[in-house]
């Protein structure tokens, strides 16, 4: 398994296909390695989709990306952990946490970081799918 730490696997808004403002910034500074998956489920909790780590045998679609510039990955790195809500306030826990995660992407293994949901999806609906564009896509019809 390679072991990228400047990459960023994004599953969410930030995804190419999802036409959110940030993802102006992602493709500023990051690349687009491909489509890729990893081990996790999203939940729909009333209108926020999010997403959490698992060994069980299920996947989360998204998108792979690796820096442009290596020198400007500490920067803009904590730029998306500003918008993922990784830096609360003291005595809040953060509401996602950036974590080291496998990406699976054209029959390969690499490691990046990815943004978890770090509360509770006990009340969440889970999308089956794994992949947040059909299952908006399938809602909105």
């Amino acid at each position: 398994m390679e072991n990228n730490p400047q990459s960023i696997f994004v599953y969410s808004s930030l995804r190419s296909g999802f036409q959110h403002p940030a993802y102006g910034y992602i493709s500023k500074y990051f690349v687009l390695q491909g489509e890729a998956v990893v081990k996790g489920k999203l939940y729909d909790l009333g209108g926020n989709i999010v997403g959490v780590p698992t060994e069980e045998n299920a996947f989360v679609k998204g998108e792979l990306y690796t820096i442009r510039e290596a020198d400007e990955f500490s920067w803009a790195l904590a730029q998306l952990d500003d918008y993922e809500g990784v830096n609360n306030n003291e005595g809040e826990a953060p509401l996602y946490k950036r974590i080291l995660t496998t990406v699976y992407i054209n029959n390969r293994e690499t490691t990046a970081w990815a943004y978890w949901y770090n509360r509770t999806v006990n009340q969440g609906h889970l999308i089956e799918s794994g992949d947040i564009l059909a299952y908006l896509r399938e809602r909105n019809q």
